[in-house]
């Protein structure tokens, strides 16, 4: 018996090679989809799954939800003091390490080389965060490291380095480390990014900065923790409240109560939840949402989906060339339980090759898709992660779901209403609605994509050409200006970088182009008794012109006038402080900082005071006047809010220097880099153009668009297969209607015309479906922007647009072809 379904099950594949195909490709092509997208869901679901031990690796993450002013911020980040707080008041914490994000300067053979993503450590990090060693020891104690395999052999030429000497100079200070170990490279799927770890005392670290140690406001480092098994997280945040009392002292800015733990929640994050966790703010590596990866699981299953509809259709379409086969089977005996099993077997043996297809197609897909991901990527069949079994239970669900209503549809015919007056093209009542429902589907989908693809793309072209409030080319940003090394020489390297032919400006700053650094402070307007959070950044004269920002009021920095200047010596010394919170200070604010200070105007804010306890506890309240007002910038994404900004005049301290140019950029950046190793040969030369840093920044972006934009077409791709066969049968099987039509003197053109108006009626329907659904999803997206387009008709009305050409493209081939031929050849039996 299953061999005889087998052969009629090829037979009828063979016989009708052009509906084979179709079906094939199509559910080819859907799963093939289905699979990349669940292989990346796969692995973004994957992040620190690898660590031993991770179910009780928790990140401590500082969270401003209700802010009193601005927007929420979810941070990865901790204070450093909360680690040892927070160690001693919850016995389930068995192990915890703070740890700092630095860029030393590595040091060998009397030369200096950069460095990144290493991380300075209180403790023993391999002991909470379990990076697995591949050689040697943990961190015993201060002045030792660990570094990666690639970073070992890229320093010394060779892992084998347990017991060396790491030279690297931080702080100014030339510090010696001993290695004890080297851990495996951290792979990509890692909330983690090191390249090497090192421990010191941070008591004598932070010797000439003893604030940072106490600060509870101060999140530039991670804060991680080892529970004990078991653990019940929930309860130990119902605690924090109570906690936060215990341990967050007050921190008066004059007659002003403010408490860090007013506006910050800390939450314990299993290492695992953190790649696609709340928090997205303070990371290592760039996170992802739950949302996203939800969305891409819809469209899979769109995608799949559509792919099962198309087989529905076209089996219940050609139901009519089978249903002398079925009547004679009856006959002879069949029941209709064989009936459906023969049917389900057949769809299930399309749905095999397709799947073979499928991960053909998959095998040379997997690589270009992982590079463009920058993922790790893999396809195996066997083994934890391996897809065979997967693919086999996709394969079997895909042939019994879309074989199942075409098996029970067939299988209704009556032998002998089928068998006589040769009713070889018999219906069942109610088929065609079906076809009509399935194809509105169909299009619904494709048209709610081609909205959403349309609008991701208009996004995403707005966010780099929105302007920032600032000149974005011709920029050069020249980092680590903050070293202690450099701080002496930061008036000399600004006046030799300006002599540089081609340099327009030049100036310092502590925020840049897409800089990640946030330091607030909390400002007292004049008559309030409430403080305004705003940003505070130290820039130099020369920093308005280098970035090309508009003066809106008032003037910007002089250097002839000494009340414009803060720059502090380096340690800064508390009577220093004192001395210039007696003076007062002149600052210059941008516009969203005076909206939110509650001055009326740019103009009004000029000469107004302000007051604020700037300087370190003890030293003063200060009286901040402001001296001119700029336009608001856009520093960071358009995903990011606009900060409001107090600017501070210094000579020396910001981290960053900005270089504007004319001429050719690379000709430039040589003769800057030249300049700079004659200054200095103990800190390497690191700069960035700006159009680069902005290209890295959206980077992301844009491949998480380009990605929805190839998937989303795929869906229409498999949606016009569908649509091209339905339309070849149906023309095929209308061909004596349009024989008699044309006898009695119909028209080509009449008769395409009804054609193409049979299957655009299930587009306009598609529309109606679609667009509401498009315009509620992309609405919300599109909230997840502080700047963004306005959602208008216009991509509803180019989806429409398209569908319905796409629509009319597949029809009128066949209607042409049709509508041309002799009516005798479809007459002649009559």
């Amino acid at each position: 018996m299953w061999r005889n379904y087998w052969t009629v099950a090829v037979r009828a594949l063979a016989k009708s090679r052009t509906y084979s195909v179709i079906n094939i490709a199509g559910l080819a092509i859907g799963m093939a989809a289905c699979i990349l997208i669940l292989l990346y869901i796969r692995y973004e679901k994957s992040y620190d799954t690898w660590l031993p031990n991770v179910d009780n690796t928790y990140q401590l993450q500082a969270w401003y939800p209700h802010p009193q002013d601005g927007e929420p911020i979810f941070l990865q980040m901790s204070a450093y003091v909360t680690k040892d707080r927070i160690r001693k008041d919850f016995p389930q914490v068995t192990k915890a390490v703070y740890a700092l994000g630095s860029q030393p300067v590595f040091y060998k053979d009397g030369q200096a080389s950069g460095t990144k993503d290493y991380l300075i450590t209180d403790d023993d990090f391999l002991k909470v965060v379990n990076l697995p060693l591949v050689a040697g020891s943990t961190l015993p104690a201060a002045q030792t490291a660990v570094l990666t395999q690639t970073e070992a052999r890229n320093r010394y030429g060779t892992d084998q380095v347990v017991g060396r000497t790491l030279t690297v100079i931080s702080k100014g200070v030339k510090r010696d480390f001993k290695i004890t170990g080297v851990i495996k490279d951290v792979p990509k799927n890692s909330s983690l990014k090191v390249n090497a770890i090192l421990r010191m005392d941070f008591t004598s670290f932070f010797a000439s900065e003893p604030n940072f140690l106490t600060c509870w406001g101060c999140q530039s480092g991670w804060v991680w923790l080892q529970l004990k098994p078991g653990t019940d997280v929930k309860s130990l945040e119902a605690q924090m409240p109570a906690w936060e009392k215990r341990n967050i002292p007050d921190q008066p800015n004059g007659s002003v109560r403010f408490n860090q733990g007013d506006e910050q929640d800390w939450h314990f994050v299993n290492l695992r939840d953190v790649h696609l966790g709340k928090a997205q703010g303070g990371t290592m590596t760039p996170g992802n949402d739950r949302r996203s990866i939800a969305t891409f699981g819809i469209i899979a299953l769109l995608i799949l989906g559509m792919a099962v509809v198309n087989f529905t259709n076209l089996a219940t379409a050609r139901a009519g060339q089978r249903a002398r086969e079925v009547a004679l089977r009856k006959v002879l005996g069949a029941t209709r339980g064989q009936l459906i099993v023969q049917f389900v077997a057949e769809s299930i043996l399309i749905s095999a090759v397709a799947m073979l297809l499928a991960l053909a197609l998959v095998e040379l897909l997997v690589k270009p898709f992982a590079a463009f991901l920058d993922a790790d990527l893999t396809l195996h069949y066997f083994g934890q992660g391996g897809i065979l079994l997967p693919a086999i239970g996709l394969t079997l669900l895909v042939g019994i779901v879309s074989g199942l209503y075409p098996a029970f549809f067939l299988s209704r015919f009556q032998p002998a209403q089928v068998l006589k007056a040769n009713r070889s093209a018999a219906e069942t009542p109610g088929s065609g609605r079906l076809r009509t429902a399935l194809v509105i589907a169909q299009f619904a989908v494709s048209i709610g994509l081609i909205i959403c693809t349309a609008v991701i793309y208009g996004q995403t072209v707005y966010a780099r050409s929105v302007d920032p409030g600032y000149k974005r080319d011709h920029i050069l940003q020249v980092e680590d200006l903050n070293r202690y090394q450099l701080l002496p020489k930061a008036e000399t390297i600004v006046e030799q970088m300006k002599r540089i032919p081609g340099v327009v400006a030049v100036g310092l700053t502590d925020i840049g182009v897409a800089t990640d650094n946030n330091n607030n402070t909390g400002l007292i307007p004049p008559g309030s008794n409430k403080q305004v959070t705003i940003g505070q950044y130290g820039v130099s004269d020369g920093f308005l012109d280098a970035m090309g920002m508009k003066l809106l009021a008032g003037r910007w920095f002089d250097r002839n006038r000494p009340a414009d200047d803060m720059t502090f010596d380096f340690p800064i010394q508390k009577e220093q402080e004192i001395a210039m919170a007696r003076r007062g200070v002149n600052v210059v604010l941008n516009q969203y900082a005076v909206k939110k200070l509650g001055f009326k105007s740019p103009q009004d804010a000029i000469g107004k005071v302000v007051k604020s306890e700037l300087f370190e506890p003890g030293t003063g309240m200060v009286e901040i006047n402001i001296i001119g007002v700029v336009g608001d910038t856009r520093f960071r994404t358009v995903r990011t809010p606009i900060d409001p900004i107090m600017f501070q005049n210094v000579k020396k301290g910001p981290a960053f220097m900005i270089i504007r140019y004319r001429g050719d950029p690379a000709t430039v950046e040589a003769a800057i880099e030249r300049q700079w190793k004659q200054i200095s040969n103990d800190v390497p030369f690191q700069a960035k153009f700006s159009e680069d840093i902005i290209r890295e920044l959206y980077k992301a972006e844009d491949s998480r668009a380009q990605i929805f934009a190839a998937f989303s077409l795929l869906a229409v791709i498999i949606g016009c297969l569908g649509l091209f066969g339905l339309a070849a049968f149906t023309a095929e099987r209308r061909t004596k209607e349009i024989g008699i039509r044309k006898v009695l003197g119909a028209r080509t053109r009449d008769i395409v015309q009804l054609l193409v108006w049979q299957f655009s009626r299930p587009v306009i329907i598609a529309n109606i479906i679609a667009w509401p659904v498009a315009w509620w999803m992309m609405r919300d997206w599109l909230n997840g922007f502080d700047q963004r387009i306005t959602l208008t008709p216009i991509p509803f009305v180019i989806a429409a647009a398209i569908a319905l050409g796409i629509a009319v493209a597949t029809v009128v081939g066949h209607a042409v072809r049709v509508a041309r031929a002799n009516p005798i050849y479809a007459l002649r039996y009559e």
